[in-house]
C-alpha cells in the first residue's frame, strides 16, 4: 500500500488505489494502536465512517492516554522552571537604550510594567568557544538565582530573566526589516526602568554649575547604602562606575548592571582580577591580583570624587599611563580645596593603596550620615550662579 499519515493528530491511513479501505487510528508515537475494519468507504471526493462500526470505547482509552502524557509534560515543565524565569509572551521590547560589550539594553514593558531588558549573547562575536559560552551561561544562571532575591531601595529591582530568547522579537534598526529574532543561546535580564538615566549623564549635565553638598551627600548615601547591602549579601559588583548607577524620577540613585558581578568566593584566588573600567579599578586589580569587596570600596571612592566634582578622573591620560601611575606612583584624582575635610577623608580612606585599610561600606554610610550639609561646602553654594575654581594641584591620596 502507498500510505500517507499524520502522526501528530491520530490520522487515518489509506490505500489510494482502492475505493474501500481499512482505517487505522494512529497513536501519537506513530504506532498502529487500533484497527477499524469495514467501517466505511473512502473515495477521492469524500470519506465517511459507519458509526455503528466504530469502537468509541477504544478511542476514549487512547485519548485519555494521550492527554495524560501531555499533562505530565506540562507538570514536569512547571517543576523545572526557576522562580526567576519570566514568561516571554508578556514581554514587549520597544526601543534601544544602550549597547554594551555582550549585549544590548532595550526599553520595554513586562506585564504592564515599564522595564529595561538587557539581551546577552556571548557567542555573537564569533570568537567565543562553545565551552566558553556554556561556562558564561552557567555562571549567569547561578548569579541570577542570587539577584532575584535582592530587595533594597538603592539596588535596581530585578524582575526576571530567561535562559533562552529564540522566540523573543526585538525591533529592527530599520522599519522595513520589521522585527529580529535572537539565537537560542541568548539570555535576557529584565529590571525596572528608571527614567532619570545614568548618574554619569546627570553629572555631565551639571559639569558647569556643579552640585550642592546636600545633593552630593544624598547621592553618595544612596550609593553607599546600596553597596553596603550588596556586600552584606556577599555580592561583589566588580564594575562600579557612574555609568552603572541609575536615577529614578525623584533622583534616587540605584546600583545597576550586574553583568560582571559575582558572589564573593571564600577563596580570594577564585575571584580573578582585571575586571572593571579604567579609572575606577583598584591598583591590585590593575596589577592582576585577586579581588574582593574592598575593590568595590576603592571604586566607590573614585565615584564619590566624581559626584562632588562633576568631572572625569584622569581625562588626559592613556590606559597605560593610568595603569602605571595608579599602581606604582599612587596616582589619585585631585581633591578640590573647597571640599569639606570630612568628605575628602572618606575619599582618601576608600582609595587607600592598601585594601585592608579601606573601610567597610557600612562604616562609609555612617561617616556620610555624620556630615552636616546645612552650611554648604559643595563645589558651588546653592545660591551662587557660577562655579569656583578651587582645585589644588597636588596629586595623590
Amino acid at each position: 500500500m502507498d500510505l500517507k499519515s499524520n502522526e501528530e493528530e491520530g490520522a487515518v491511513l489509506s490505500d489510494k488505489k482502492s475505493s474501500t479501505h481499512e482505517a487505522y487510528a494512529i497513536a501519537e508515537n506513530g504506532e498502529l494502536s487500533s484497527k477499524l475494519k469495514d467501517v466505511g468507504s473512502i473515495s477521492s471526493k469524500d470519506m465517511f465512517l459507519r458509526a455503528d462500526k466504530i469502537d468509541f470505547k477504544s478511542w476514549d482509552v487512547q485519548l485519555e492516554k494521550h492527554l495524560s502524557r501531555v499533562w505530565s509534560r506540562d507538570r514536569e515543565t512547571q517543576l523545572n522552571k526557576e522562580d526567576w524565569e519570566i514568561d516571554l509572551v508578556k514581554l514587549d521590547i520597544r526601543s534601544v537604550i544602550a549597547h554594551g560589550t555582550y549585549g544590548t539594553v532595550y526599553r520595554g514593558a513586562y506585564d504592564g510594567q515599564d522595564v529595561a531588558v538587557k539581551v546577552l549573547d556571548w557567542g555573537e562575536d564569533g570568537i567565543s568557544t562553545a565551552a566558553g559560552t556554556a561556562a558564561l551561561r552557567s555562571s549567569f544562571r547561578q548569579e541570577v538565582a542570587v539577584w532575584h532575591k535582592l530587595d533594597h531601595p538603592n539596588v535596581t529591582k530585578f524582575i526576571g530573566a530567561s535562559m533562552g530568547t529564540s522566540n523573543l522579537k526585538i525591533p529592527s534598526n530599520t522599519p522595513s526589516n520589521g522585527q529580529n529574532s535572537l539565537p537560542s543561546r541568548a539570555c535576557c535580564v529584565v529590571v525596572e526602568y528608571l527614567p532619570g538615566g545614568t548618574l554619569k549623564k546627570y553629572l555631565i549635565r551639571n559639569c558647569r554649575k556643579k552640585l550642592s553638598l546636600r545633593v552630593v551627600i544624598q547621592l553618595a548615601l544612596d550609593f553607599s547604602r546600596g553597596l553596603s547591602y550588596l556586600h552584606a549579601q556577599k555580592i561583589v559588583h566588580r564594575d562600579l562606575k557612574t555609568e552603572n548607577m541609575l536615577l529614578d524620577i525623584n533622583r534616587t540613585l540605584k546600583i545597576a548592571d550586574f553583568g560582571v558581578a559575582r558572589v564573593e568566593a571564600q577563596n580570594p584566588k577564585d575571584m580573578t582580577g582585571e575586571t572593571g573600567t579604567l579609572g575606577y579599578m583598584a591598583p591590585e586589580v590593575l596589577d592582576g591580583k585577586p579581588y574582593n569587596r574592598k575593590c568595590d570600596v576603592y571604586s566607590f571612592g573614585i565615584c564619590l570624587w566624581e559626584i562632588y566634582c562633576c568631572d572625569m578622573p584622569y581625562p588626559d591620560l592613556s590606559f597605560a599611563e593610568v595603569s602605571s601611575a595608579v599602581v606604582r606612583q599612587n596616582l589619585r584624582p585631585e581633591i578640590p580645596r573647597c571640599c569639606p575635610s570630612s568628605l575628602a577623608s572618606i575619599m582618601r580612606k576608600c582609595w587607600d593603596a592598601n585594601p585592608e585599610r579601606r573601610p567597610e561600606m557600612d562604616e562609609v554610610v555612617r561617616l556620610l550620615e555624620a556630615i552636616d550639609t546645612s552650611k554648604g561646602g559643595g563645589m558651588i553654594p546653592e545660591d551662587q550662579a557660577h562655579g569656583c575654581f578651587c582645585f589644588n594641584m597636588a596629586r595623590g591620596p
